[in-house]
């Protein structure tokens, strides 16, 4: 028997030595309480030893483990706290959205307000336009009837006044020795000896116009002789035309028709006109009632506008030539008054 448990000791102590020199990656054993007896004091030093290089290994892996954990839990807390934060971020962001998508809300509330109004004032700008213009067109139709009548006026005064003869230059209070009839009858005896004789040449009436005399006026109102006939005021109109000097005791004196306001303005506008064609001896004479007659290259022409007058003036050079300031002025005249308007 004692030989048999020398045989299992050194058995054992054969197993013990053959253990791997690396005590780390050496399992640890586990020994019974009669294998711990038959061990040699040197083998449980190294035990002692095995068993105390685990225990410290173990105790290194335990700390390892705590810093792990440690370093988890301060991670742990990082990643609650930004989360927190971030949590915190997207609200104030949601918050911001949301303002942002009330604002926006408000911006196309205004905005819809605002196309409304303006759809609304386009609409009052177009009723207005459109009033404007009916204005514009009712204000030409009045312009255009009122032309017409001082037209048809204008015509009935100068067929009214078509047998009446304007006599200027007579002194004020020259007839009241004899009245202007016989100052007429006057007139004509001192320059139209056969007229004067002419039984059928009637006065019907003799008027100073105006009717009342301006004290400031230095000039002498003219007198308006009104006859039986036209054709005796043609006559005498006439006649003085002929004699081109007309005279009351000495003193010169004029013979005119006797016309509207209106024909004395369109009369007046060929005045210029007139002027230059009898410089260059065209023989221009101003027809009744206000129409331009003169002389070109042998044949008489006669315009009742400066439109025809123009159109024609451009076809001949020569006339064109003549004429050229006195239509460019009439122009400029033309076109100042349509901006005064």
């Amino acid at each position: 028997m004692p030989n048999n448990k020398r045989k299992n000791r050194g058995n054992k102590n054969k197993e013990v030595t053959m253990m791997p020199s690396n005590e780390k990656d050496t399992p640890i054993q586990d020994y019974e309480d009669d294998d711990i007896e038959e061990m040699q004091e040197a083998d449980l030093k190294k035990l002692i030893r095995t068993l105390r290089s685990s225990q410290k290994q173990i105790l290194e892996l335990q700390k390892s483990l705590m810093d792990k954990i440690e370093n988890l839990s301060r991670e742990n807390e990082i990643l609650r706290r930004n989360q927190n934060e971030t949590k915190q971020l997207v609200q104030q962001e949601t918050g911001i959205v949301t303002e942002v998508k009330n604002s926006i809300d408000q911006m196309k509330n205004t905005i819809e307000s605002l196309t409304n109004r303006m759809g609304e004032a386009e609409e009052r700008i177009s009723d207005l336009e459109d009033r404007e213009q009916e204005r514009i067109q009712s204000d030409q139709r009045k312009e255009e009837e009122i032309r017409n009548l001082k037209h048809i006026v204008g015509n009935l005064q100068d067929t009214i006044k078509k047998p009446n003869i304007r006599v200027l230059g007579v002194p004020e209070g020259m007839e009241r020795e004899k009245g202007l009839e016989g100052l007429f009858s006057e007139i004509l005896a001192e320059n139209f000896p056969g007229l004067e004789k002419d039984r059928e040449i009637l006065v019907q009436e003799a008027h100073r116009t105006p009717n009342k005399h301006d004290q400031k006026r230095s000039s002498p109102r003219h007198v308006i002789i009104k006859l039986s006939t036209v054709k005796h005021k043609e006559k005498i109109l006439k006649c003085a035309r002929e004699k081109c000097q007309i005279t009351l005791r000495g003193s010169p004196i004029r013979l005119t028709a006797d016309f509207s306001s209106e024909t004395l303005k369109a009369r007046r506008e060929w005045r210029d006109i007139a002027q230059v064609l009898r410089e260059n001896n065209c023989q221009p004479r101003i027809l009744y009632p206000a129409k331009l007659s003169f002389v070109n290259e042998g044949e008489i022409k006669t315009f009742h506008c400066k439109q025809k007058l123009k159109e024609f003036v451009a076809t001949r050079p020569a006339l064109q030539k003549m004429l050229k300031d006195v239509l460019h002025t009439e122009t400029q005249k033309h076109g100042h008054q349509y901006e005064r308007r």
